[in-house]
């Protein structure tokens, strides 16, 4: 059922193997914590596994890159694979299971079947790369549908994608709870990503202008700053004028529904999505109510 690798934690690839041994924890009335990930791990997804540890009595950790929230043009065969690598962090993290399906398991040559969140899949991210949402989201149900877990940790620095799964858990029905867990950064203040080693050093230090356009935001609200507009402006003037740097979004937005607003509220959330070089980078924020 399962392989064994040089790392001693317990891994599984067949569907019917991860349920068994899930099912054999419930019987013994553990929690499940579930925490879906593409590999090439890090200290943030490290914090998503610790975070699960905490929270749950039987951790499972799955790894498999999704083909198809890849665009054409995007970087689905260069994606970094390091299984060795991320099962050592799997291990150290606290992980109890770690799941590594094929593509073949997770889609038949038959499969037809997608599940798609409209509205909120159709703005920010959604809006530049058209077919990502619906990739994610089907692949997060099989995963979840699979695993079935109490809870499943997402990070928050895929602020769009851990809102749409809310509302896809909510509108199908599925009894996991989504739990977000923060953002976590490197010491100059960039977001981890799997994607931060495709970057050069000059594009690294061009890329600390999104977590830079962030605190900018933040530091003004905090300042009494009430046109959003004016704050908008000022991220994207940042970010623009930033070598090296691309910019395809920096807006702020209701926590809830995704949607631009110009005027100040309760919950509010910073967002910024930009090419550095050729690699694309989001960041986010809170941002504090005025």
């Amino acid at each position: 059922m399962s392989d064994q690798f040089t790392s001693p934690i317990n891994t599984v690839e067949e569907i019917p193997g991860l349920r068994a041994l899930v099912q054999a924890q419930r019987q013994q009335q553990a929690s499940i914590g579930f925490v879906p990930t593409m590999g090439a791990l890090h200290a943030g997804h490290a914090s998503l596994i610790e975070q699960a540890r905490q929270d749950c009595d039987f951790v499972v950790v799955s790894i498999f890159v999704n083909p198809t929230q890849f665009g054409p043009n995007e970087d689905f065969e260069k994606y970094p694979r390091l299984r060795e690598q991320d099962l050592s962090i799997c291990q150290a993290a606290g992980a109890d299971l770690v799941w590594m399906p094929t593509k073949e398991i997770m889609y038949a040559p038959d499969f037809s079947t997608v599940v798609e969140v409209k509205a909120l899949s159709q703005i920010l991210e959604g809006a530049t790369r058209t077919t990502h949402f619906q990739g994610v989201t089907t692949v997060v149900t099989k995963l979840l549908l699979s695993c079935l877990p109490d809870v499943a940790f997402f990070g928050a620095k895929d602020y769009q994608q851990q809102a749409i799964i809310r509302r896809m858990c909510l509108d199908l029905n599925i009894p996991v709870e989504i739990k977000t867990c923060p953002i976590i950064r490197d010491r100059d203040g960039l977001a981890l990503s799997s994607r931060n080693v495709y970057l050069s050093e000059a594009e690294r230090a061009s890329a600390l202008s999104l977590s830079q356009a962030l605190k900018l935001a933040k530091e003004k609200i905090d300042a009494g700053e009430t046109d959003l507009n004016q704050l908008k402006a000022d991220m994207q003037q940042l970010l623009s004028t930033t070598p090296l740097v691309k910019l395809d979004y920096a807006t702020i937005v209701d926590t809830h529904t995704l949607e631009e607003i110009s005027a100040p509220q309760p919950e509010m959330v910073a967002l910024i999505a930009a090419y550095v070089g050729e690699t694309r980078l989001i960041d986010n924020c809170l941002l504090p109510p005025v």
